[in-house]
């Protein structure tokens, strides 16, 4: 786990961001171009920084990115895969309680127990596994997440290694930490069938994070306080909100978000376990601005750039669709492995029209392709050619 020192879009928000992603071959549904009210558990967020998809489903508006190198939580996605517990959960958060299995000596701890064995920052890209499903060629179901179903975020909590230290160690013949999250089953339901637990593999374990802070302030009910485990490099589903169980296990869990759900699945088959787990991020970027028509003359063009479980090493940018490459700076803060990067490209433009991509390489040489395999979901689409943008220099 690094630590952190604290001292130290969606194009449709007009009609020319519109008219650039249908231009572009991006799908358009009535659904994302309509802003609806903010549901209720997230009245406190900045509504003209979002696109309302569905009370569960909530995107960051992509001019609203810019080079924040940490995101607000006023203005960062929400994407819950059960309707949130209630909000009295959040109302006594030092009692919240997550039982430890698979340890040595299992047990319950209150957050009060975890904020006495140690604390650590870190900061993280938060992505949703179908952030950018809206740019696959063939059609996908579920939400047409743009590049907005991500954000930048400083947690703070204590790692999962010290806890399971103080509880004795894993038991041997575990190769998988399995969270568990503390939403209510309906009744009638089959719980295998609604739950929200996912493993992850024990390699992850090391950098596993119990968090009750992020951004320096309580996690709110959105973000899944009272404590949510987080796991840096991993996709979101795998950092467990309301976390309520955490165990060392010797196989996946059989719950249907892990065992059918977010597996990278080939066209026209159905998701079980013979396919991946949709588990650590890729190496990715995408252009924040400009995002439209403007007047000839300097630009700084902007955009972020992260490497999922490796820090991301390097971008380009090209200003005719990847025919042509210029290396863009870094601007801000480097906040850690896993934490976006913003860059700039500085360039005086002349009238005409531009198709704006750029390319992101991490620490061990991965970079981003022109197009991703294509999966049946629609998940951890990360090529540079689909999120690009048309701009007009006049």
């Amino acid at each position: 786990m690094e630590k952190i020192d604290l001292r130290r879009r969606h194009l449709l928000a007009g009609t020319a961001g519109a008219a650039a992603l249908m231009a572009s071959g991006v799908r358009v549904s009535a659904q994302e171009a309509d802003v609806g009210p903010l549901p209720e558990y997230v009245e406190f967020k900045d509504a003209d920084a979002l696109i309302i998809h569905s009370n569960n489903t909530i995107e960051t508006k992509r001019d609203v990115f810019g080079v924040q190198p940490i995101t607000s939580e006023h203005q960062l996605y929400v994407r819950n895969n059960v309707t949130p517990p209630d909000e009295s959960i959040v109302a006594d958060r030092e009692a919240w309680e997550v039982s430890i299995e698979g340890v040595a000596n299992p047990g319950s701890v209150s957050v009060g127990d975890l904020k006495r064995m140690g604390v650590e920052t870190v900061a993280m890209v938060l992505q949703c596994s179908g952030n950018g499903r809206a740019f696959f060629e063939h059609e996908t179901s579920g939400t047409q997440w743009q590049t907005g179903a991500a954000g930048c975020v400083m947690w703070t909590g204590v790692p999962l290694r010290t806890v399971v230290e103080n509880m004795g160690g894993v038991v041997d013949g575990a190769q998988f930490v399995t969270g568990t999250g503390g939403e209510e089953i309906p009744e009638g339901l089959n719980e295998a069938d609604v739950i929200v637990e996912r493993s992850v593999p024990l390699d992850a374990l090391d950098n596993i994070l119990l968090a009750w802070d992020m951004n320096g302030e309580p996690i709110s009910l959105a973000h899944g306080g009272p404590l949510r485990m987080i796991v840096p490099g991993f996709t979101g589903v795998n950092n467990v909100k309301y976390i309520k169980r955490v165990a060392m296990t010797e196989v996946e869990t059989d719950a249907l978000i892990q065992r059918q759900r977010y597996r990278l699945v080939p066209l026209g088959e159905s998701g079980s376990p013979e396919y991946p787990s949709v588990w650590q991020m890729e190496v990715k970027s995408w252009i924040t601005g400009p995002l439209e028509a403007a007047a000839s003359g300097m630009h700084q063009i902007t955009g972020l750039a992260f490497g999922g479980v490796n820090a991301v090493d390097g971008v380009e940018v090209s200003l005719d669709d990847g025919e042509t490459w210029e290396a863009a700076e870094f601007v801000g803060p480097d906040l850690g492995r896993y934490a976006w990067r913003p860059f700039v490209l500085a360039k005086d433009l002349a009238p005409g029209s531009y198709r704006i991509v750029s390319r992101a390489t991490d620490s061990e040489g991965n970079q981003q392709p022109e197009a991703p395999e294509p999966n049946q979901s629609g998940y951890n689409h990360n090529g540079w050619r689909a999120p690009g943008v048309d701009v007009t220099i006049s």
